[in-house]
């Protein structure tokens, strides 16, 4: 192992250390001794965590530290499935940006031509909402463009109340 990659390890453990609310916390949550978890933390003991501490550490905090760090020294990296719920909400949110804007749009031009004639006013004002119509579209291609970087995953949306909840 690199030097590099053994202190980045230990720099991820004492984070997740940290994370689990320091030495005497974490030796608690995890089961080793203080003395053990003072090891871990110090940056100069060459002593790293053993596989079932970081596993229960990283699930007590919700952060994958140390995890990410092994992932990143063999070439990979990890992901988050809250990332792809969140592209999947940015979808709806954007969708739903698109129809409140297209709407004030079509809004704002049956008022314009009521009386049958646009005034440089009403022009300036349906011209506004337009951008911002353009605007919602791009972010809604935004959204659909991380759905599609997923490679095919299909995006599983559910209703409130629905059969996903």
């Amino acid at each position: 192992m690199s030097d590099a990659t053994m202190y980045r390890l230990k720099a991820a453990q004492r984070d997740l250390v940290e994370a689990c609310g320091g030495v005497m916390r974490t030796a608690e949550k995890c089961g080793y001794s203080k003395s053990n978890v003072g090891r871990w933390f110090d940056p100069n003991d060459p002593t790293l965590m053993p596989l079932p501490a970081i596993i229960t550490l990283e699930a007590e905090c919700q952060r994958p530290f140390v995890t990410a760090v092994m992932a990143e020294a063999n070439g990979r990296r990890l992901t988050d499935p809250n990332q792809e719920r969140a592209a999947d909400v940015s979808v709806l949110t954007s969708h739903a940006e698109v129809m409140r804007q297209a709407s004030e749009l079509m809004n704002a031009m049956a008022l314009a031509m009521e009386d049958g004639r646009i005034t440089p006013a009403e022009a300036t004002t349906v011209d506004r909402i337009a951008s911002a119509l353009d605007a919602a579209s791009a972010n809604l291609r935004s959204s659909l463009a991380s759905v599609k970087a997923r490679q095919g995953a299909v995006a599983r949306l559910s209703v409130v109340g629905g059969e996903g909840e």
